[in-house]
């Protein structure tokens, strides 16, 4: 396994990816999105390609599906897949995808198993190959340097060529697209040792619905080699999305390879409005607009990163010594409402996704969970990774990705990591998180968030055609309850769902009403109830 890339994602989480203000005295509110939201959309994780398949290292076994795993990652309904550009591009303009050159990973393996699961497939292009950040100075050389030849104009489309022409190829494989030119399909095609598998031309597999354009673009942290400027990744965005609209070539750009991808925002590390806002601009300045009127934007779904924590230095220099907040309980209901709303208003059905979020274990954590009551740190996790997608639910954002499958730290490590230890799943099991999102998407995975009846406790209304799922919870972190009569309007019993950890299923218990009505006592971890 590549772990010195998981060790630089967890710098860079540590550094760019935390929630700012705590505490609103703003109750929450639901607001129309003007679009359902499936519960079980709301379900995703991030993880690596070795989450799913077995060591290359051991012979035979980087190329096959690792069914444990896989099992594991059935708890998820999509994946957004840590994808190194340095796999897919070994060197300028030779591409390998089954087995891959560096590592010799099968994504068709992947992608066509996750698929047959009904699991969703996000795939994020990160960071730069050697062959491209060699062209920075000696001391600027890492793989997160912004994706253009060193000196080249990063607000011109055509300085991002490289990237985009790589971007093509993953999606005329993996798009839905099959009327590809196989000509223009450029594959290393040189075995690595004497018998071994080569990759082989295939295009429009229809296996990935989604692609990303990099990770957290605003790295302000990490200085101007690379970060990027809202104008900048716009630029970058336009050859990413369909080679300047068409300006850089034939064969270049996702949407050039197929019209059906969803071009994702690469998440960002600031969840600031006005960095989209920077895109959109330049967009009607370079790119114009389309017949309708409407601007000619170069991507489908805006994304961002926010952990929700008590870290009030957070664009300063981090010394918190603090730790993760219940997530009612900070600023994410009010960011989720300015993106959504903002999405909203620019039409064209542009979805609005958060694709890391979660909490840590350690106890030297600024992003942990804390034990609660008689509850463990991981019952905590579980209740807290939960209530993040019920709260996303009630403010209208589409999808949602908890970071990380496996903790990327070892087991027994003493660090003060602040990501190392976010796992969902532990080496051959679920823990309570992962365990509360699978009974949750059995449960009521194709329900629709409806409504919110009460705020405290929190009453949501989820349907599905003349089904009715209520869904109670205490927004709280200190072992509140709370009473609440639920009128379940005509129905002689109730059945209540009760999360458990250890199990695939919730614990379902009948009791009557009376009169249509339950008396119940509503804690600070979800309970799911339904007339009968």
């Amino acid at each position: 396994m590549k772990k010195s890339h998981a060790l630089r994602l967890v710098l860079l989480l540590f550094l760019g990816c935390s929630l700012t203000d705590c505490h609103s005295d703003r109750p929450e509110n639901s607001i129309d999105t003007g679009k359902k939201v499936k519960m079980k959309d709301l379900f995703g994780i991030n993880a690596f390609e070795w989450d799913f398949l077995q060591d290359p290292n051991n012979p035979n076994d980087g190329s096959r599906i690792y069914e444990p795993k896989m099992e594991l990652m059935k708890s998820f309904s999509s994946v957004r897949h840590y994808m190194d550009w340095e796999k897919l591009e070994d060197s300028p303009g030779i591409y390998s995808f089954n087995p891959t050159t560096r590592g010799g990973w099968n994504y068709d393996a992947v992608y066509a198993r996750a698929k047959q699961e009904g699991i969703v497939m996000l795939a994020c292009l990160i960071n730069v190959p050697d062959w491209l950040y060699k062209s920075y100075p000696a001391n600027e050389r890492e793989v997160d340097v912004v994706a253009v030849k060193y000196g080249t104009n990063r607000e011109k489309p055509a300085s991002y060529e490289a990237q985009a022409k790589a971007i093509y190829q993953f999606v005329a494989r993996y798009g839905s697209n099959k009327n590809i030119d196989t000509n223009v399909i450029v594959l290393n095609k040189k075995p690595r040792w004497h018998g071994d598998v080569v990759n082989t031309v295939k295009v429009g597999l229809d296996l990935v619905k989604y692609v990303e354009c990099n990770n957290e673009p605003d790295k302000w942290w990490k200085g101007q080699k690379a970060q990027q400027t809202g104008r900048e990744y716009a630029a970058n965005l336009s050859a990413f999305y369909d080679g300047n609209k068409g300006k850089m070539g034939k064969y270049v750009g996702a949407k050039t390879a197929d019209p059906n991808i969803q071009v994702v925002i690469g998440g960002l590390a600031k969840p600031d409005i006005n960095y989209i806002k920077e895109i959109v601009e330049w967009c009607k300045e370079n790119r114009g607009y389309k017949p309708d009127g409407s601007v000619d934007l170069c991507f489908d779904i805006i994304n961002y990163h926010l952990y929700s924590n008590d870290n009030t230095g957070w664009f300063s220099k981090f010394h918190s010594t603090k730790r993760g907040i219940a997530p009612e309980l900070g600023n994410m209901p009010d960011i989720a409402d300015t993106f959504v709303n903002y999405a909203r208003n620019l039409g064209g059905n542009i979805e609005v996704w958060t694709t890391e979020t979660g909490y840590d274990l350690n106890s030297k954590s600024i992003q942990r969970a804390i034990p609660i009551g008689a509850k463990s740190v991981l019952i905590t996790q579980a209740d807290w990774i939960l209530r993040t997608s019920l709260m996303y639910a009630r403010h209208g954002v589409n999808r949602v990705f908890f970071y990380l499958a496996y903790d990327i730290m070892a087991p027994g490590t003493d660090s003060e990591t602040p990501f190392g230890t976010s796992g969902l799943l532990n080496e051959g099991k679920r823990r309570p998180a992962a365990d509360y999102l699978l009974q949750t998407g059995k449960l009521m995975g194709e329900y629709t968030y409806e409504k919110t009846i009460n705020d405290d406790p929190f009453v949501d209304v989820y349907t599905n055609n003349v089904k009715k799922m209520y869904v109670l919870l205490v927004p709280d972190e200190k072992d509140r309850r709370e009473t609440y009569e639920l009128d379940l309007g005509k129905a002689k019993m109730a059945r209540i769902h009760q999360l458990k950890p250890g199990s695939d299923t919730m614990t379902p218990k009948d009791v009557p009403t009376k009169g249509g009505i339950i008396k119940m006592t509503v804690t600070e971890t979800p309970v799911f109830v339904e007339g009968l």
